[in-house]
C-alpha cells in the first residue's frame, strides 16, 4: 500500500459524534490517524452539517490531521479555503465539478492533500487518467448524505480496480473508503485494497472510541497482510 508503509489509516468521522462536544470527540480518538469531517450543504446531498467556521474552530483543538470530505456544490469555489484553514486532506466529489484537475491543483497549491470522492453509482475508470493529480481516492460505500447506513458490498469491485491501476502504475495515492465501515466490514475493504478507513458509528457509538479505533486498525492490518501474501 502506498503512502503509509502499509499501515492502515483509521479516520473516525465526527458526523457520528455529539456536535455540541466536537473538541471532546476529537480528544477521545487522539490515537487515530486522521479526523474525518463531513461537510454537507443540503444541495449536493440532502443533509446539512458543518462548514468552514466549525472546521477552523476545531482545528485549534486537535492535533489530528483533518480529513475534510466536501459533499457540496461548487467545490471550485470552496475547496481551497478548507486547505487554507489547515485541513490535511480535502476531498471533493467528482460529480460536483467539471474540472476535477483544477480543483485538485487549487487544493494542493493551498497546502493540503487533494482527494477525489466517487459515489457508489459513479463509474470509476473514467477518473483513472487523472489519479496522478491526486493524493486520495475516496470510494463511497454508502450513498453520501447521512451516517449510519449499511455498507454496499458492490463498491469493492471499484476498490479492486483502483488498487490494480494504482499499483501497476506505481502511483502514490491512498484509497479511502467511507460508509458502513465497522468490525464486520473493515476486513472486506482491506482485502480489496483500501488504505484508509472512515468509521463513524463504529467508533463514536462504542463505549470506548479509542479502543474501537485500535480494534479496527488491527483487523484492517490483518486483512491487508493477507492481501500482500
Amino acid at each position: 500500500m502506498p503512502g503509509n508503509n502499509g499501515r492502515p489509516l483509521i479516520a473516525p468521522s465526527i458526523l457520528s459524534a455529539d456536535f455540541a462536544r466536537l473538541a471532546d470527540a476529537a480528544a477521545a480518538v487522539d490515537d487515530a490517524d486522521w479526523l474525518h469531517v463531513d461537510v454537507m450543504d443540503a444541495h449536493f446531498v440532502p443533509n446539512l452539517t458543518i462548514g468552514l467556521p466549525v472546521v477552523e474552530s476545531l482545528k485549534a483543538h486537535t492535533d489530528l490531521p483533518m480529513d475534510c470530505h466536501l459533499m457540496i456544490e461548487n467545490p471550485d469555489r470552496w475547496a481551497h479555503r478548507y486547505a487554507e484553514a489547515g485541513a490535511y486532506n480535502v476531498t471533493f466529489h467528482a460529480e460536483a465539478t467539471e474540472d476535477p484537475v483544477g480543483v485538485a491543483r487549487d487544493i494542493r497549491a493551498a497546502g493540503a492533500k487533494a482527494g477525489l470522492g466517487i459515489k457508489p453509482q459513479t463509474p470509476i475508470e473514467q477518473y483513472f487518467e487523472i489519479l496522478h493529480e491526486l493524493d486520495t481516492l475516496l470510494v463511497m460505500s454508502v450513498d453520501p448524505g447521512f451516517g449510519g447506513q449499511s455498507f454496499i458490498p458492490a463498491v469493492l469491485s471499484k476498490v479492486r480496480a483502483a488498487r490494480r491501476f494504482i499499483d501497476s502504475n506505481e502511483l502514490t495515492i491512498l484509497v479511502e473508503i467511507d460508509g458502513g465501515i465497522n468490525n464486520d466490514t473493515v476486513e472486506q475493504a482491506a482485502e480489496a485494497g483500501v488504505d484508509c478507513f472512515v468509521a463513524g458509528t463504529a467508533v463514536y457509538h462504542a463505549d470506548d472510541p479509542s479502543a474501537a479505533v485500535e480494534r479496527l486498525r488491527r483487523q484492517a492490518a490483518s486483512a491487508s497482510a493477507r492481501l500482500r501474501q
